[in-house]
């Protein structure tokens, strides 16, 4: 009888430790400011993911005083015409690899030309196996995008321009 009563325990422990595991992982997806997050062992899948579709934006970084020979390296990379300069230009938040699609063979989320709404998910970027959705930050139209489906994308690259 003394067994029988301790397995129900142990059950209850367990349903607790996983509990308390899956709170855990939904303050760091907050905090983070992760779109989706997953964890596995060899006993236990848990994916967790936000269904409002919009990830937040790091803040841009200062950048330090270059050199002599980098700044005129940037002069010629910021003459006219560099997307980096377009104020409507949407930059990757991290690095990782750019998907045009939400699946393999679906259409893509956008094309030039086409007109978008602010929050309407315009590529996802894959980070670690986390896929974050990069939206519109305002209404527009899509005037150039930069980059190819399963292209490696770095931190500030410009990926698409929305005017």
């Amino acid at each position: 009888m003394a067994t029988a009563s301790k397995k129900p325990a142990a059950k209850k422990a367990a349903l607790d430790d996983e509990t308390r595991l899956v709170k855990d992982l939904a303050d760091i997806l907050d905090m983070a400011g992760l779109a989706e997050l997953e964890y596995k062992t060899e006993t236990l899948a848990i994916r967790l993911s936000r269904s409002s579709g919009v990830a937040p934006v790091p803040a841009i970084q200062a950048v330090a005083a270059a050199s002599a020979p980098e700044r005129a390296g940037d002069l010629a990379a910021n003459a006219p015409g560099n997307p980096a300069d377009h104020p409507d230009a949407i930059k990757s938040p991290m690095v990782g690899t750019v998907y045009t699609a939400p699946e393999p063979d679906a259409p893509t989320f956008v094309s030039e030309g086409d007109s978008v709404s602010q929050g309407q998910t315009i590529l996802i970027v894959e980070a670690m196996k986390v896929m974050n959705p990069i939206t519109a930050p305002k209404a527009g139209t899509v005037a150039k995008i930069f980059v190819q489906n399963a292209q490696p994308v770095e931190f500030g690259e410009v990926l698409v321009i929305v005017e």
